[in-house]
């Protein structure tokens, strides 16, 4: 990878029996831990920060904002964690990971964002606790690594592995809201729901407001500034207010609703446009993007990576999870039934089925995976197991919301499927992620569930930008949800009324189209019939796990279907 952080609880000696110092750019040694990283862009404004004094050492990787003039984030954390512990912490805003060894404490510590939005892995197989953002790196580090069956499965049928696991036993990732020490986990309370009453917070105004904070923090960060722009809410108020950005990618072919609808968005900025047609490079999994889905959520999200070298900026923006975290995207909606089809009404459930509501979420899909696990000797039947694996981790996360609602957000956030997206442009440009911001993380957790709707975006948006929806999504053209979702259920069902364009490219077509059954599956014939979708996670796996195990300890389970590959692959 090109950026990364890689460190060791304990001395440059146990660092170095790792990882050369000559491979990262910095490495800091603090008294407990030693921690190298490489950034081309390292002490950009608004970017990775690292910093070395009396008061010991601190690195912030990734986007990063503190209260003040100081230009230096990990010096601003540095100083204020002396006066005001792990709280300092609260300080801190963007998408990133804090690393703090100070001479005044003995529980130096990594610390994730309040969401997680950057992974950390570790794991204690060398002897000493190793952690980093790459998940292959720190799985090189493990002796005799074995798979997790669970994490296994849970990619396979889920298309994400749940929680802390990975694929590899021996490998963990941290919890959302988390810190790493030398022997333990613990939580923060940061991503805790606190929902408010309208009197007393109006989530329009809060979130008008608090946009127009989080654009103006991300206005400034440097060089070539573009944007992935969709026909969509989300990306369209990026360029309502950062000046700086002149150019704009969509993926899709040129005659596409969605193309269509981002070049007249583009243009009613004055920004170029460039739509990157759906070829092969749109789903071949090879390195570019497999390295990215680290193992635990799948590169089929990652739409612009087999097109980054034609992407000329230095600055990229996105909208990624303004769903989720404006929108309510995991709250569980009523349906009506329309025509014998349950169509959202846009309401909230007010009884709603956990399970249920995250199975509609999530890229399971009961007839694929029941066919996957025909073709596998995993002694496991995926409608229970992924019932039993979801039903798990909303228990796990139930103690940050008092509602359901908000616990199925919170589950949702907490296993993002999409977040590949942003790793891969976090390591190829200098990357604003807006709804990290933490003023909206807030503004998330203190709205109602019944507030945090489409409605309420687009107003708040429409305070900022009254022009905004000049251009309407092509597949949203009424301000009604419920009549959005019946148009596009009749067009669906009407001979020769067109139907909503989905805003992807067709994978099936791809898939067969550019002969990749026997391109990536050859070896696996029994598995060609399974969806595109389901052999582009079997293609993940095995590549990730390829990408990193040059000893070939785990080589046999993937390449030879006679051998351990048999006994999972059928």
């Amino acid at each position: 990878m090109n950026r990364e952080l890689f460190g060791v609880f304990g001395g440059i000696d146990a660092f170095e029996r790792l990882r050369s110092s000559d491979d990262f750019d910095e490495v800091l040694a603090g008294p407990t831990l030693t921690v190298g990283i490489r950034d081309s862009d390292l002490g950009a404004p608004g970017w990775s920060a690292a910093y070395t004094g009396d008061e010991g050492c601190c690195l912030v990787w990734g986007e990063a904002y503190v209260p003040g003039d100081e230009s230096n984030a990990a010096r601003w954390l540095l100083e204020r964690y002396a006066v005001d512990g792990r709280e300092a912490l609260t300080g801190l805003n963007g998408s990133y990971l804090a690393v703090v060894d100070a001479e005044s404490s003995d529980d130096a510590f990594v610390a994730t964002d309040p969401v997680r939005s950057r992974e950390c892995f570790y794991t204690d197989d060398p002897g000493t606790r190793v952690f980093g953002t790459d998940a292959a790196a720190i799985g090189r580090t493990i002796a005799e690594p074995t798979l997790s069956r669970d994490g296994v499965l849970e990619f396979l049928h889920l298309g994400v592995i749940l929680g802390e696991k990975t694929a590899v036993a021996e490998l963990r990732r941290l919890p959302i809201d988390s810190l790493l020490t030398s022997a333990s986990v613990e939580s923060f309370d940061r991503f805790v729901y606190d929902p408010q009453s309208t009197a007393e917070f109006d989530p329009v105004d809060e979130l008008a407001e608090r946009l127009e904070g989080a654009l103006r923090r991300r206005a400034a960060l440097p060089g070539r500034a573009g944007v992935l722009l969709s026909a969509g809410y989300d990306s369209r108020i990026l360029l309502s207010r950062v000046d700086a950005i002149d150019r704009s990618y969509t993926v899709g072919s040129l005659e596409a609703q969605e193309v269509r609808g981002a070049r007249s968005v583009a243009a009613q900025y004055g920004t170029s446009h460039t739509a990157f047609p759906p070829d092969e490079r749109y789903l071949r999994p090879d390195e570019s993007k497999v390295r990215y889905s680290q193992g635990i959520k799948e590169s089929l999200h990652i739409h612009h990576a087999g097109y980054t070298d034609e992407i000329e900026v230095d600055t990229m923006y996105h909208g990624l999870l303004c769903d989720t975290f404006f929108r309510g995207h995991f709250t569980a909606s009523e349906t009506v039934d329309v025509l014998d089809k349950r169509v959202p009404t846009g309401r909230l459930d007010p009884d709603p089925a956990p399970v249920e509501a995250l199975l509609e979420k999530v890229g399971y899909s009961r007839e694929a995976s029941r066919a996957l696990a025909e073709r596998t000797s995993f002694d496991a039947d995926p409608d229970a197991f992924v019932r039993d694996a979801l039903a798990d981790e909303f228990a796990a996360r139930r103690d940050r919301a008092g509602s359901v609602q908000n616990a199925l957000s919170c589950c949702g956030i907490a296993n993002q499927p999409s977040m590949p997206f942003h790793t891969h442009l976090s390591d190829h440009f200098v990357t604003s992620f807006l709804a990290a911001d933490r003023d909206l993380i807030d503004w998330h957790l203190l709205t109602p569930p019944a507030d945090r709707t489409t409605d309420t975006f687009l107003r708040a948006c429409n305070r900022i930008d009254d022009d905004i929806l000049r251009h309407r999504p092509p597949d949203r053209p009424h301000d009604s949800t419920l009549l959005n979702e019946i148009e596009g259920f009749v067009r669906r069902k009407t001979p020769f009324l067109p139907s909503f364009e989905p805003p992807w490219p067709d994978r099936e077509a791809l898939f067969e189209r550019h002969d990749f059954d026997r391109r990536l599956l050859g070896d696996l014939e029994h598995v060609h019939r399974l969806p595109a979708r389901y052999k582009l996670r079997l293609t993940d796996l095995r590549g990730w796990l390829e990408c990193w195990d040059s000893q070939a300890r785990l080589q046999p389970w993937l390449r030879s279907p006679k051998r351990t590959a048999a006994n999972t692959f059928g």
